[in-house]
């Protein structure tokens, strides 16, 4: 946590620089971990989302559902755990502490500096390639 503030405080001192943020990445992380929910196409039509009590999100309409502008926040927030979705029965992601590394900071739609796992930053810039 002392180590996350100060991060977080660093950032807002200095201006976060250009994140790495590796769409290509993120391409490969929302594949092994996503798609038996989301489907490839990230649609909400995943293998499994027929079973599933709770339809899942489509992925690509993110933007659009949040007024055009990509809810960076919100999105890091739930993959992470610190905005959980209850139909998931669990706290998401349900691959347990996969995501769960040094924390590396991205900006949110504000432009105010949120904290999270590399590998969801870059599983965050995938779907913003994504949105319609």
């Amino acid at each position: 946590m002392k180590n996350q503030l100060l991060a977080t405080a660093l950032g807002c001192l200095f201006g976060l620089p250009a994140l790495a943020q590796d769409a290509d990445q993120g391409q490969e992380i929302y594949s092994q971990y996503c798609v038996a929910c989301h489907g490839t196409e990230a649609l909400g039509d995943g293998p499994i989302s027929p079973i599933l009590l709770v339809k899942p999100s489509n992925l690509r309409r993110l933007s659009a559902t949040n007024g055009g502008v990509f809810p960076t926040k919100r999105v890091v927030m739930r993959i992470d755990g610190r905005d959980p979705l209850l139909a998931h029965g669990s706290m998401m992601p349900i691959y347990g502490h996969i995501f769960d590394e040094q924390d590396t900071p991205m900006k949110a739609e504000t432009g105010q500096p949120i904290m999270t796992s590399a590998l969801i930053v870059d599983l965050v810039a995938y779907l913003e390639t994504l949105q319609e």
